[in-house]
């Protein structure tokens, strides 16, 4: 199929035309294209570890067109995938941290040095704008950099008060899992791949990922990457298949499961996991919200709004979809708010210069355009967008605002994942506050002040696991120290931090004891123990011992 008859099938499946008013990003001369980029060759590097007997094929959003054919893993393949990662595992574990960190160090600074490649295939595979691809290679260096500075820190052998102090010397170990099975999303390929690998291997786990089909390339390409950077290759095996197929095997096998998904399925995985005894981290959805008080600098946070709602196309986990505007200042948020949207450029160039670019796939678009148009029938006012734009490419969506939205609206309290925000008013803080925590989800918000220390004691009490001051959701995930994950239906565990390696671990406490046993010895009888043991607990904490 070519270009344009893939923009006269989608044109003919929406029945929308060009009605928007979002402007076309030019295209710069000289732009590579699909063909230039997914080459035989280049499919054939990154699939050459692939565990799959089967074929099948991803698409690019631009256009619909295929990208390439791929090997597709039957169940039978994700075991023997199983069997060469537990293999490979052990000598990997007993390789010294310090080396292991080593080439997350030398990942970090290929990722960098060779950033136009992945970029492209994250474009392609995806449909977003360049500057919003350009997101998950920072948040991969961020996350190589600090695992492969703090890594050892986080794995040390550390010391602990034992049980009786001098007699009881007590240090913590820290094994590795085993093999660690992943289920990846397609939203952001490379930061939710291998970003949340990295700690894994690190840590001294072999890992078997799924990708999603339709982005598989670029999680191939980050595996490639570090087997350069001296990743051994059995290490991290790739699996690609349907998920309803290829899922449960992963979570059949595995001595930990890390899934990043819908708060469905991660129950699924969750449960399958359960039934295992094996651990388990989830980030599920959200329906994050962002609270503009009366104080806020209107024209900032008109323009971190455009950031917070519309980066790579709404389709982005900690991505706002309800905007809360105190009543005061909301005609004048809301001017400079829909300006800005209705000026932001859509394109499906791989360069720089686009604003926003296309929804992943005709799931995503059906499931917008269902949003939007249900609220509308029912009253509420689209104060820009709304429209499909098929004159650009099959899935593409203009950034919409909606105002009047309300229960028992879909958009409402489900989860878009798509460039749709509603604006609602507020008139008190508690009102904000109330407002926001009335949902199942809780994975990230953001709040908007001049009052640092007022904003914070308000994020403070929102039920979310990340919370942005005087910006959308870039300062806590790019923060990499501090946990992050989601509360209530968002998920289970975290990532970054000492959190987002040591679930990668087993703990295991070793307690020597030394001179005299933990029973009566020296000829007291079990009544003279008792009472020496008795007064020793009350010294110990006399002596503010913990």
């Amino acid at each position: 199929m070519t270009d344009s008859q893939a923009l006269d099938n989608a044109t003919e499946k929406t029945g929308t035309g060009t009605a928007g008013t979002n402007p076309l990003a030019p295209a710069p001369a000289g732009v590579r294209g699909a063909v230039d980029v997914v080459t035989p060759e280049l499919v054939a590097q990154l699939t050459k570890g692939v565990v799959g007997s089967g074929r099948t094929a991803n698409h690019t959003p631009f256009t619909g067109e295929k990208l390439a054919d791929l090997p597709e893993s039957t169940p039978e393949d994700v075991a023997r995938a199983f069997t060469r990662a537990r293999a490979a595992q052990s000598a990997w574990a007993a390789t010294p941290v310090r080396e292991r960190a080593a080439v997350l160090l030398r990942f970090h600074d290929l990722v960098l040095a060779r950033q136009s490649e992945i970029l492209d295939l994250i474009q392609l595979e995806t449909g977003k704008a360049r500057l919003h691809a350009h997101e998950e290679v920072l948040a991969v260096a961020i996350a190589a950099r600090h695992y492969g500075r703090r890594a050892a820190a986080y794995l040390r052998t550390k010391r602990h008060t034992g049980a009786i102090p001098v007699l009881t010397h007590v240090t913590e170990l820290r094994h590795p899992r085993g093999v660690v099975g992943q289920i990846a999303p397609w939203n952001y390929p490379l930061e939710l791949s291998v970003g949340d690998a990295i700690p894994a291997f690190v840590a001294g786990n072999a890992v078997v990922m799924k990708p999603d089909t339709e982005t598989c390339l670029t999680a191939l390409w980050a595996r490639d990457l570090l087997i350069e950077a001296g990743l051994p290759a059995e290490v991290f095996q790739v699996v690609i298949g349907d998920g309803p197929v290829v899922g449960p095997e992963i979570v059949k096998h595995a001595d930990y499961v890390s899934f990043t998904g819908s708060t469905r399925t991660g129950r699924e995985v969750a449960q399958g996991a359960a039934a295992r005894l094996v651990g388990v981290s989830l980030e599920l959805g959200g329906k994050n919200a962002m609270l503009v008080l009366e104080d806020a600098d209107i024209e900032k946070a008109a323009a971190g709004a455009i950031r917070a709602c519309f980066s790579s196309a709404g389709q982005l986990c900690i991505s706002i979809e309800r905007l809360y505007v105190h009543a005061s200042i909301a005609d004048a948020f809301l001017e400079r708010f829909v300006a800005r949207t209705k000026a932001m450029r859509l394109g499906r160039s791989l360069a720089y210069g686009a604003d926003m670019g296309s929804l992943v796939g005709e799931r995503q678009l059906e499931t917008v355009t269902r949003h939007v148009e249900e609220a509308v029938a029912k009253g509420a006012k689209v104060l820009a967008g709304g429209v499909a734009r098929p004159d650009i490419g099959p899935y593409f969506f203009e950034p919409t605002i909606l105002d009047g939205v309300e229960a028992p609206m879909s958009v409402c309290a489900e989860e878009t994942f798509g460039p749709v925000v509603s604006v609602y008013r507020f008139g008190t803080e508690d009102e904000a506050v109330e407002h926001t925590n009335a949902t199942p989800y809780g994975l990230n918000a953001s709040v908007w002040s001049k009052d640092g220390r007022r904003a914070r004691a308000i994020a403070a009490r929102l039920r979310t696991g990340t919370v942005n001051v005087n910006e959308g959701y870039g300062p806590a995930y790019g923060s990499v120290q501090s946990p992050m994950g989601g509360m209530k239906d968002s998920g289970l565990g975290r990532r970054h931090g000492s959190e987002g390696i040591l679930k990668y671990t087993e703990a295991q406490t070793v307690a020597h004891q030394r001179l005299l046993p933990m029973a009566p010895s020296f000829g007291m009888d079990d009544e003279k123990y008792a009472a020496l043991m008795s007064r020793s607990l009350r010294l110990m904490k006399a002596f503010r011992l913990r």
